[in-house]
């Protein structure tokens, strides 16, 4: 069996946990960085892993993963190119985070209810397939999380194809797949975010995810 390639944009938390859970479920992985040197732990933990810096990384990848800081994406992406982007699906995991303090436990956006930063980058590229997800739960529930019950991810995107694919890694993740649309749904996915980590700014509970209850 061929196995299908995946590239992760940023060497954070969220994409050595991601890379991890793709290797583990039969991926072939490349992370991208700009400092080789931060991976040498998860290298060593995952000898299969590969990796390279963010342009060669977009090139190896077959789908990418967008792991850096919602502030950086834009920079970063310009730097990859959009010929590493076109056709491919892009698994959108940032937030758009400013760099200002929570108050009372509620983070700060720079962006506004009236657009988020997926609709941005789908903008700026548009031959590329993002697909929103990850974005609202920590690293450590992203692959196979032991809870009492399937959590839900919230994904939505323009190509129902990308998002099909994208349910592929998310069953095997052990996740239910909610589709709440396109890609104009990202402005009700994003401040998830900001749900997600109150408790862990107020009591320091980290280990929660959404459930959507049907009747």
């Amino acid at each position: 069996m061929i196995m299908q390639k995946v590239g992760i944009l940023g060497s954070g938390m969220v994409g050595k946990t991601l890379g991890t859970g793709f290797i583990q479920h039969g991926y072939d992985v490349q992370i991208g960085t700009r400092d080789s040197s931060k991976l040498d732990e998860w290298k060593a933990a995952n000898p299969a892993g590969k990796v390279g810096d963010f342009a060669k990384t977009a090139q190896f990848g077959e789908v990418i993963i967008l792991a850096c800081k919602g502030s950086v994406a834009e920079t970063l992406l310009a730097g990859v190119g959009a010929e590493n982007l076109k056709g491919k699906i892009i698994i959108d995991a940032t937030n758009p985070i400013a760099d200002a303090p929570p108050t009372n436990g509620v983070l700060k956006f720079f962006t506004n209810l009236d657009h988020s930063l997926m609709e941005t980058l789908q903008t700026i590229y548009p031959e590329a397939r993002f697909v929103k997800a990850f974005n609202s739960v920590g690293a450590s529930l992203m692959v196979n999380p032991k809870l009492a019950s399937a959590p839900s991810m919230f994904i939505c995107g323009n190509e129902q194809a990308a998002k099909d694919q994208v349910k592929v890694y998310l069953d095997q993740f052990g996740w239910e797949t909610e589709d709440m649309g396109s890609v104009i749904a990202a402005r009700a996915i994003e401040p998830l975010c900001m749900l997600w980590c109150i408790p862990g700014f107020k009591d320091n509970q980290w280990s929660h995810a959404f459930k959507l209850l049907k009747a």
